[in-house]
């Protein structure tokens, strides 16, 4: 009888610990910051700063990372991408296996070009119906879809994406 309560408070004192950990973990890695809209969370790591501050001093300065990096089809969808995304960081950020220049990955670029063309349909509308006056045909990249980006390298985040290189990374600044 002795020997099972060892076992049952041995038992709750892994589990409190365990529990105590990840309540730590949590607040330490700012987690819950993630679940929000505030474009702040996206410099908790600190590889981000970059892009943080030249997106601060960009065009797009007054819309939230969020509404060009996630799906806007639905909260089901938005949360999916937060957590792919937020568990392809943490291993890139953790096991620094992440390039200098960060990159953004096939479906990140799908789902920012489908939101730019969302923000920006009036504007869009009008180049497909003029796009005889905007690309040559013989150009292979029309019939593959340019990236807006493409053309417009410097929105939002500006040509240099050197973690040292980049004019405004200095001095990043939250806005609250």
């Amino acid at each position: 009888m002795k020997k099972n309560k060892f076992l049952v408070y041995t038992a709750l004192v892994v589990v409190i610990i365990a529990i105590g950990m990840f309540a730590y973990v949590v607040k330490s890695s700012k987690a819950l910051s993630y679940l929000s809209s505030d474009p702040a969370a996206c410099i908790n790591c600190h590889v981000m700063n970059t892009q943080y501050a030249t997106w601060q001093h960009s065009s797009h300065a007054q819309v939230k990372c969020i509404e060009c990096h996630l799906p806007t089809t639905g909260i089901v969808d938005k949360y999916i991408a937060k957590a792919r995304d937020g568990w392809n960081h943490s291993v890139a950020f953790t096991l620094n296996t992440y390039d200098n220049a960060i990159k953004i990955s096939e479906n990140g670029a799908k789902r920012v070009q489908d939101n730019c063309i969302s923000c920006h349909k009036s504007l869009t509308s009008e180049i497909v119906s003029n796009s005889d006056r905007y690309h040559q045909f013989d150009d292979p990249s029309v019939a593959t879809g340019r990236k807006c980006w493409e053309c417009h390298s410097s929105v939002p985040h500006g040509k240099v994406r050197g973690l040292s290189s980049t004019p405004n990374a200095l001095g990043v600044k939250v806005v609250k």
